[in-house]
């Protein structure tokens, strides 16, 4: 079986992507998701996305972390999935597609991608950090020196920790730069390991920045991998609507792999 695919990042986190409007990739084989993900053995990415057709949506976007096991809201995937449609002319400039998550919107220029999330209910805030979804589950961790941090080796133990248990949860870590801007690294389950930036992280540490230090949207994030922005509307009752992930999402190559 020889697989089409090509190679997408937005600001440094990879994506293996698919067009699978054909429906013949085998989605229950998590070994040979695992090995296309691998960067040693296999074509190297944070993930693996296959782009499906639905009935009400442009397209349907279904998503897997590099162990193999279909994952969570993927914001950078979802954006990345985003040019991938467009470079393939699903659509022109604005589409809604169907994750795992819901229903989302996008549109696309030249040089980004917004991404408009699902909405977030609520936030859990604890004396040292706060937990919310925003597709996925995020712990935010406000701290100083972030450059320095081992994020790999403070972040592993929270994921995998009795209060976040049985799926665990991602890690971010966030340090305050200015009155409008953020640097965020990010712990992310299914990969086990920091990633050059993370989409719904970067979206968690941004409410949090807002509920915690009164930050406004918009929200510069520096990653990493390069700048993301975060918008959104901020409601009464601690709720946040109109949530938007914006930055560059670019294809890297493309090819054919055995499997």
């Amino acid at each position: 079986m020889t697989i089409d695919f090509s190679k997408y990042q937005g600001t440094g986190n990879d994506f293996v992507m698919i067009d699978d409007r054909a429906g013949t990739f085998p989605v229950q084989d998590q070994a040979l998701v695992a090995h296309l993900c691998h960067r040693r053995f296999g074509i190297g990415a944070d993930g693996l996305i296959l782009l499906r057709n639905d009935p009400d949506y442009d397209f349907r976007m279904i998503y897997f972390n590099a162990d193999g096991a279909e994952g969570s809201m993927c914001g950078n995937g979802g954006r990345c999935i985003v040019r991938f449609a467009h470079d393939l002319g699903v659509f022109d400039d604005k589409t809604r597609f169907i994750a795992v998550d819901g229903e989302h919107e996008a549109d696309v220029s030249k040089e980004v991608v917004s991404l408009k999330m699902n909405e977030v209910t609520g936030m859990d805030v604890h004396p040292d950090y706060a937990f919310l979804n925003t597709g996925s589950p995020h712990v935010v961790k406000f701290t100083e020196d972030l450059e320095t941090m081992d994020v790999v080796a403070e972040g592993r133990p929270i994921r995998y920790s009795e209060p976040f248990a049985p799926g665990g949860t991602n890690v971010n870590y966030a340090q305050v730069i200015d009155e409008q801007s953020l640097f965020v690294r990010t712990y992310e389950r299914g990969v086990e390991d920091e990633t050059y930036s993370c989409g719904t992280g970067v979206t968690a540490a941004a409410l949090s920045a807002h509920r915690q230090y009164g930050m406004s949207s918009p929200i510069a994030i520096r990653t990493l991998g390069g700048m993301l922005r975060v918008a959104f509307t901020a409601q009464d009752d601690g709720s946040f609507t109109d949530i938007y992930l914006i930055g560059p999402a670019q294809r890297v190559f493309g090819g054919q792999v055995e499997k």
